[in-house]
Formats: structure tokens, sequence, C-alpha cells
């Protein structure tokens, strides 16, 4: 079989554990491997860019990937690293969110070539359904004993966790159950040998491998990776706005890529491994380089430029840059025109805005009303006057005096004026 895999997530960093001979076991033939996602939103997050590489690398070593949607599993809720119980979904819902979900995993996947190692998605909803709860514990329940349920982690961290009064429903007790015969239907119907997952997956991965061997008569296999954490102790995938989530329309491309580009050093090194398909010949070279000049960011732009391009597309990439570099552009107010309005709010988020009505604006706004009159930017009068006659004030970002007059041709998208104080300090005057 092509590459080693295991080899190839050792060097990546990506291998957290693996039951023994799982390498011999890829090496004699091609094998089916799958993971679980989680289709309570109708698009992944950054959290699940681990497990979707762990599938791509494993498809690019020449084996076959699924991808496995937790439709029945999303109406109960996993307990591991969860202190609370999830929503359940409908299915109209459900279906939804797994159509979005395989869109998004085809940027990284081939589900339609017709190789035998093409992608498949499946859904545990459609074999659960139909799946009665007698039926359930008498096929299923029987061969796993409360005490080898109690001894899982997840299990344990959630009866024993201080801060929960309410315990642990029996749904949640189950799961882990309910996500042991997924392996056990997938080894039946799709000879599928190999479960991965975040290494907090690994208790319910080995109730998987148990049911094969009990109900099976086989033998399955579990890898996990590690889960990513910052160098400085915050939590990966999240910026102040929450998830940083794989869909356009909820984190916009710019801010995407600004995530990846903010990335520490540290950090940087670790993730250029982990979520780019580059050669360790490649990367090596890379973090050489820059080693030798860390102030050019090297690391961090590519590892943004591989990522966005992936996730979204070289357009959307190449206007990340754009909106990236626009406040230090020479063309600045030919390039501000070119952004969508929700990439150039996204560029000027958090900087302080005021609203003017456009008859207002229509009387004529002179510079010291820009600044201080109408939209107290600057604390008095007084004060825009000084910074004007010291040449620190800039409407789009060239330079005025106090003679200037603010009119519609200033207007960016028919309704902004970006006022500067020297070169830090921005303002957004709205006309409304």
């Amino acid at each position: 079989m092509g590459q080693n895999f295991v080899k190839e997530l050792k060097w990546r960093g990506m291998l957290h554990d693996s039951m023994p001979g799982v390498e011999e076991h890829l090496a004699e033939a091609m094998r089916s491997a799958y993971v679980g996602f989680d289709p309570t939103a109708d698009s992944l997050h950054i959290g699940n860019l681990v497990p979707i590489m762990l599938l791509a690398h494993y498809q690019r070593c020449g084996h076959k990937p699924v991808a496995l949607v937790g439709g029945a599993t999303g109406m109960i809720g996993d307990p591991s690293g969860k202190s609370s119980e999830r929503n359940l979904l409908d299915e109209k819902t459900l279906r939804h969110n797994q159509e979005a979900i395989k869109n998004q995993l085809s940027h990284f996947l081939d589900f339609d070539s017709d190789e035998p190692n093409a992608a498949v998605l499946v859904n545990n909803y459609d074999w659960m359904k139909e799946f009665s709860f007698l039926d359930f514990i008498r096929d299923v329940g029987k061969h796993i004993t409360v005490n080898y349920m109690m001894a899982k982690d997840s299990v344990k961290n959630r009866i024993s966790s201080e801060n929960t009064n309410d315990g642990m429903s029996f749904t949640e007790f189950t799961y882990q159950l309910v996500q042991g015969y997924d392996f056990l239907h997938l080894y039946r119907d799709e000879n599928c040998t190999i479960q991965m997952g975040g290494s907090d997956q690994w208790g319910n991965i080995t109730t998987g491998t148990e049911l094969i061997r009990r109900i099976g008569n086989g033998k399955g296999y579990a890898i996990t990776c590690p889960l990513i954490t910052k160098s400085d102790g915050s939590k990966f995938g999240k910026s102040e706005g929450g998830n940083v989530w794989l869909d356009a329309n909820r984190t916009s491309p710019y801010k995407f890529y600004q995530y990846w580009l903010n990335s520490s050093d540290e950090d940087a090194e670790k993730y250029i491994k982990i979520f780019t398909f580059l050669s360790q010949d490649e990367i090596e070279s890379l973090i050489k380089e820059h080693s030798e000049m860390p102030h050019m960011r090297l690391l961090q732009k590519k590892l943004a430029e591989e990522i966005t391009v992936m996730v979204h597309s070289q357009d959307e990439y190449e206007n990340a840059v754009k909106a990236s570099q626009i406040l230090f552009s020479k063309s600045f107010k030919e390039d501000i025109v070119t952004l969508d309005e929700k990439t150039f709010l996204d560029v000027f988020e958090g900087v302080k805005q005021a609203e003017l009505t456009t008859s207002e604006f229509n009387e004529g706004l002179d510079m010291i009303g820009a600044l201080s009159a109408k939209t107290s930017f600057l604390n008095s009068n007084g004060e825009a006057r000084r910074a004007l006659k010291e040449n620190a004030i800039a409407v789009n970002k060239v330079k005025v005096n106090e003679d200037y007059q603010i009119t519609s041709e200033d207007l960016i998208n028919e309704k902004y004026i970006i006022l500067s104080r020297g070169k830090k300090t921005n303002f957004i005057l709205k006309v409304i």
C-alpha cells in the first residue's frame, strides 16, 4: 500500500495512540477506516479539522475513508469531554446538516472518483432508526458488562465530577454502546476495521472493538490523534466570536485567514504539519527559513494560505490577503471599494463608529464637524484643530487639512468614510 499511514501521522505529530498490530494490518491491503462527525450544525468548525485531515491523509496513503455523520448519536449526546447534554435534533434538520457537512468534507476527500478507495459518507441514523430498544438490549447490551462501561474515563469523569449535581443520564451512559455498535455495523457492512478520532474517543472506540470481538468474532483497531492545544493555554478553534467555522457565512474567509495568520511561532510550527499536505522536506526548509527571519512570519503566511485555499478557494484567499494589507495600502481608496461589505466590516471590527443621517451629510461636512462637533471622535473642536495643524488627520488614508470638505466622493460602498489620526487610530463614519 502507498506510503505508510502511521509513519505519516507520527512525523506530523498526529498520533496519540494506536492498537498494536494496526501498522501491519494496513500494510497487508487497502483498509477502510471511519471517523464520526457530530451533525448538530450545518457546518463543521476548525476543531473538526484534525479528524478530517486524518481521513484525508488516510485516503492519500491509498486506503478508503468513511465519514460517519452521527444522526442517531446526535439525537443522544456524547458525554466525552462534555459536562452537560446537548440538544436533540429532528430528522429534517439532520439531513440538511448532513448534506452541508458532506459538501465541506469534499474539499478534503474524494467522494466521486471510480477508485476503490473513494470516500463514502454514512449516517448512523439509517441503521439505528429501525432498531427497537428491546432488540438493542438483547443483541448488543448483553455483550458488554456495566463494570466494563463504568471503567471508561468519560463515564468516571462525569460521575465523579464535583460540579455536576445532575449526574449522568442513562441516555448518555449508553452512548458508548451506540457508538460501539456503529463500529460493528460498519465492520459487517463496509468491511471497516479501523476507527479514528480524538484521544478523548479512545473509550468509545475500544467499546466498538470489543463488540467486534465478541459479536462479530473479528478484530477492529483504534487510532487516535492528540487534542490540539495552543501554546498560550487558550482553547484551539475559538476566537472572541466563538467557534471558527468552515462555512463562509458563519466565519468569513478574511477572519478564517486571520485566525491562522495570528498563530504564535510555536503553534504555527505544529499546525503546518497537521493542517497542510506539504511534505516533510518542504516543512523542514520552511521552519529553517522562518527561524532565520521570524519577523517575516513565513510559517504563519504559508499555513494560512494552504488552509484558506483548501477550505474556501484561491480567490477567497487572495481577497483575504488583500483585506489584511489594506490598512497599509498605497492605493487604499481603490482597494477598499473592491471588498464586499462583510469583509470591509470584518477588517474594521472593533473600530469606533459614528452615524450621520444622509440629510446631515448633504448639508456639508467640514473636518471639525467630522472629527468632533458631529461625531465626538476627538474630545473637542480645539483638539480637532490641533490634530489637523499637526498634519495627523487622514480621510480614507489621504492626509487632509482644516479646509477639506467631505463630500459623497469620499464615500466607500456609498456609506462609509474612514477617518484616521496618525497611523494607528481609525474611526468609521457611517452615513445612514
